[in-house]
C-alpha cells in the first residue's frame, strides 16, 4: 500500500533525475497521480541515456537525451524539478518522508522514491584518473582521444573495453590492466572471459593481465588533465596522457548511511515491487524502522536489488531494470496494484493479471564484436558454448548445477539443463527470441543436446 491509511499519497519526490526516476515520474503520471511531485537531480542536466557515453563515445558530440528519445519533458512532469540540487539526507517515519537537499532546503512529502543510480570507483589516492560516468566525463574524455595519445585504462570489464576499443580506433595507443587473470572474469567467468581476450590484440590494444595497480601518479605540472603514469604491483610503470579508472561502480547510497540500513554494496534491498525491505544488520546504525515508515520508501534502478520471480535477489546495475521496474512500482505505490510484490502462484488464485517479468539484461559493444547477456551468471554454473568463436556468431549457456539427485532426461535420453543465463556474441539474430524466452517469469528448462546445436532454434529446444 501507499500508506499507511491505503490513501494515494498527495505528494511524491523522486530522488534522482536518470532514467529511473525519469521513468518514476512518467509513469506516476500516466497512472494518474495528481498530487505535488518533486524531482531532484544531481547533474544540473535533464535526463539521458548513459549507455551511449563509452558505447559511441566518438560518435556522439551530446548525450542521448530522453526527452527526444523516450519522449520524457520532467519540466511538464514535475510540479518541484531541480537538477542541481541533490538529496543529502532522508528522514522517515511514520507520518512523512524528509529529504535535505545540498542547497540546505528540506522537501516534505507522503512518500519517496529512491533513484539515485551508481557511482564510479575511484579508489583512495588515484586522483590523477579519471572515470567515465556522465556527460561531462564524456566531454573530456572525447577531446583527449586523438590519434597516438597514450590512453591507460585499469579495468577489463564493460566500460573499459568499450572505451579501449573505441580509443585504439581511433588511432590512440591503448593499455588495458587488469588485476584479473581475463577481461569480463567477475561479469561472465573465468572461461567465457579467455575466449575474449584475443579480441584486444585484433583490436590493436595492449592487455596486461594478472596484475594489480599499486598507484596512479599523476603527470607533470600544466600536463593533459588525467595524464600521469600506472605503477603496477611489479614495478613496471605504464606513462600515459590519460588515466581511465573502469574498476567498476557501486550504487550512489552514501548519503543514505544512518538513514536507511543498506546492504554490504551499498544497494537497498526491495521487494518485487520496489517497497524497501528494511533488511537490518545488527551493526547498522541505521536500526529498524517502523512498518509504516518502510510503506512510503520505494527504490528502482540501480540501488535496488530486486527480487525477481526466477533469479532471486538480482542487483542493480541492469538498463533494462531502469527501463521497465519503475512501472511495477508505480503501480503499488499509487495502490492499482497492492499485490505487486506476492508470487505469481498467488497472483493467479487471486485472479490477478501475472506481471511480466524482465529478465536482467546487459549489452555491449567491444573491441569490434556485440554481447548480449540475460540473467545472472554464477560462478557455479555449468558454462557450455553454443557454436564455436571460430564459426562468427556463437552463444554460452550458463546451467544451473544444483544438487539434483534426479536428472531429468527427454524421451530421446538427452539432458534437460535450466538455463540461469545466456551470452550472445556477434548474433543479433538470436536476441529477440533469447530475451522472449528469459523473459517468461518461469526458469528456462532445455534439451541441452539441442541447444547446443546452432542449426536449432532455441525456442525449438525449449522442453
Amino acid at each position: 500500500m501507499p500508506s499507511p491509511s491505503g490513501q494515494v499519497p498527495s505528494s511524491v519526490v523522486v530522488v534522482g533525475a536518470g532514467l529511473a526516476g525519469a521513468q518514476t515520474s512518467a509513469a506516476l503520471r500516466k497512472h494518474g497521480f495528481e498530487g505535488h511531485l518533486t524531482v531532484l537531480g544531481a547533474e544540473g542536466l535533464p535526463p539521458y541515456d548513459r549507455p551511449p557515453l563509452s558505447k559511441e563515445l566518438l560518435k556522439r558530440t551530446e548525450p542521448v537525451w530522453l526527452a527526444d528519445d523516450l519522449g520524457i519533458d520532467l519540466t511538464a512532469l514535475a510540479d518541484d524539478l531541480r537538477l542541481a540540487d541533490p538529496a543529502t539526507r532522508l528522514e522517515v517515519d511514520q507520518e512523512r518522508v524528509v529529504v535535505r537537499t545540498a542547497s540546505g532546503d528540506d522537501v516534505v512529502a507522503d512518500a519517496v522514491v529512491l533513484a539515485t543510480g551508481s557511482a564510479p570507483l575511484r579508489p583512495a589516492g588515484w586522483d590523477a584518473a579519471m572515470t567515465l560516468h556522465t556527460a561531462p566525463d564524456a566531454e573530456r574524455l572525447r577531446a583527449a582521444v586523438v590519434p597516438g595519445m597514450r590512453l591507460v585504462v585499469v579495468g577489463a570489464g564493460w566500460i573499459g573495453a568499450e572505451v579501449a576499443g573505441v580509443a585504439a580506433g581511433a588511432g590512440a595507443r591503448v593499455t588495458v590492466v587488469e588485476a584479473g587473470p581475463v577481461p569480463l572474469e567477475r561479469q561472465l567467468g573465468h572461461k567465457l572471459g579467455g575466449l575474449l581476450a584475443p579480441w584486444y590484440d585484433d583490436a590493436g590494444v595492449t592487455l596486461v593481465t594478472g596484475v594489480a595497480v599499486e598507484k596512479v601518479l599523476p603527470g607533470p605540472a600544466g600536463g593533459v588533465p588525467g595524464g600521469g603514469s600506472v605503477v603496477l604491483a611489479d614495478s613496471r610503470v605504464l606513462e600515459a596522457d590519460l588515466v581511465l579508472a573502469a574498476v567498476g561502480a557501486r550504487p550512489a547510497t552514501g548519503w543514505l548511511a544512518g538513514s536507511l540500513p543498506l546492504e554490504g554494496t551499498g544497494g537497498l534491498r526491495v521487494n518485487r515491487a520496489g517497497r524497501f525491505m528494511g533488511m537490518h544488520s545488527p551493526t547498522d546504525p541505521a536500526g529498524r524502522l517502523h512498518l509504516d515508515a518502510l510503506r512510503r520508501i520505494w527504490a528502482v534502478g540501480d540501488i535496488a536489488t530486486r527480487e525477481h520471480p526466477v533469479f532471486g535477489p538480482v542487483p542493480g546495475g541492469h538498463w533494462s531494470a531502469a527501463l521497465h521496474d519503475p512501472e511495477i512500482t508505480v503501480r503499488a505505490l499509487l495502490g492499482l496494484d497492492e499485490r505487486a510484490a506476492e508470487p505469481e502462484h498467488v497472483r493467479e488464485r487471486l485472479g490477478l493479471a501475472p506481471i511480466h517479468a524482465h529478465a536482467p539484461y546487459v549489452f555491449s559493444q567491444q573491441l569490434g564484436h556485440d554481447l548480449a547477456l540475460f540473467g545472472v551468471p554464477s560462478p557455479f554454473d555449468d558454462v557450455v558454448l553454443r557454436g564455436t568463436p571460430a564459426s562468427g556468431g556463437w552463444g554460452a549457456l550458463y546451467l544451473e548445477n544444483a544438487l539434483d539427485r534426479h536428472p531429468r532426461r527427454t524421451p530421446d535420453g538427452h539432458r534437460v539443463a535450466t538455463v540461469r543465463a545466456m551470452l550472445l556474441v556477434d548474433s543479433p539474430r538470436e536476441v529477440g527470441q533469447v530475451r522472449k524466452l528469459m523473459n517468461r517469469g518461469v526458469p528456462l528448462e532445455v534439451d541441452l543436446d539441442r541447444a547446443l546445436d546452432p542449426t536449432v532454434k532455441l525456442k525449438d529446444a525449449v522442453v
